[in-house]
């Protein structure tokens, strides 16, 4: 129990540290480490039980807390650290099954978590900055004059943001926020898995990535989501609902982007040229991907194939040879 308490207050700290590290110092290193302050927490939780990283939570956020305010507690704790401690947590559930086995929380439901995290967390925060579109395009105006002002005065004096420009600002912002928090939190969780797992401490056996699936759910709210986006802008009367369904579409439409990667890693099991097939088709998704979005479309619409009609099973079955099949 001691061993717990310990842990947790010091993964806390570290957490705290790596938050607050960037408006201490201002260096571009951290900046950089404030990416990886979800680690601790979830090094934690799966290392030494949810108990910890649950009290490495509350003292992260209580750090910060003494440092800035009780909203930087609050927004610490429910924004951050407090989904950090719950993918920790999914992430060693499990139950009995018949026999003596044991059934983990399927990953493909904790990338879910994590995209609806990712939404909850954008569309909380463009909730309590304002109350319907126009002043949530005049919040980011003042928000992009001040930081332009302030950190590129170069770029402030020659670059002026015309009102359509804004526009597709407000629209798109959610959405690369509400995916950059799902990214974070996604990449932090299978980094700690990993550490924790080269210490010996990981209890649950790792998953094949390649064999990752969502539920039916995940396809259903992205068109949902989409539909939501999109509608307002048809009808030539966009409000602030469009704009949260699109903090929700986004993190959706790379979880599905993530499992088309998976299909892709099934599919070439056994294959002569695999490490080169994968070599290029990440290569090229990163060279590709940040110059046009019909690449995350396509793999997003690969994976939400592989959810409805499971492609990877169809492909599979026809490897079996016929008199071996049942």
């Amino acid at each position: 129990m001691m061993q717990i308490v310990l842990v947790g207050l010091g993964a806390g700290a570290a957490a705290a540290l790596l938050l607050a590290a960037p408006f201490a110092s201002g260096s571009v290193l951290a900046f950089l480490l404030l990416y990886f302050w979800p680690l601790p927490i979830m090094i934690a939780a799966l290392g030494w039980t949810h108990w910890a990283g649950l009290l490495a939570a509350f003292t992260a956020a209580a750090a910060l807390g003494a440092l800035f305010g009780f909203l930087s507690f609050a927004g610490a704790l429910i924004g951050m650290a407090m989904p950090a401690w719950w993918l920790g947590y999914l992430a060693l559930l499990a139950r009995p099954t018949v026999g003596s086995g044991v059934e983990w929380y399927p990953i493909g439901r904790i990338v879910l978590w994590a995209a609806l995290l990712g939404a909850a967390i954008v569309a909380t925060t463009v909730l309590l900055t304002a109350a319907d579109q126009d002043t949530l395009r005049n919040a980011l105006r003042k928000a992009l004059d001040e930081l332009t002002r302030t950190q590129l005065p170069s770029v402030a004096a020659s670059v002026t943001v015309t009102e359509g420009e804004l526009d597709l600002f407000v629209r798109l912002l959610p959405a690369f926020a509400a995916s950059s928090f799902f990214l974070l939190n996604s990449f932090n969780l299978w980094l700690a898995g990993r550490i924790v797992l080269l210490s010996g401490r990981l209890r649950r056996p790792w998953p094949m990535m390649s064999d990752m699936s969502l539920p039916l759910t995940a396809p259903v709210l992205l068109a949902a989501a989409v539909a939501g986006t999109v509608a307002p802008y048809l009808t030539g009367a966009a409000d602030l609902t469009g704009t949260l369904c699109a903090s929700l579409a986004g993190p959706l439409l790379v979880a599905h982007v993530m499992v088309g990667f998976a299909v892709i890693h099934a599919v070439t099991i056994g294959a002569k040229a695999r490490v080169l097939i994968l070599a290029v088709v990440y290569v090229g998704f990163l060279v590709v991907a940040p110059r046009t979005i019909l690449v995350w479309l396509g793999l997003g619409a690969l994976g939400l194939a592989e959810t409805l009609f499971g492609i990877r099973g169809r492909l599979a079955a026809s490897r079996i040879p016929p008199r071996q099949r049942t």
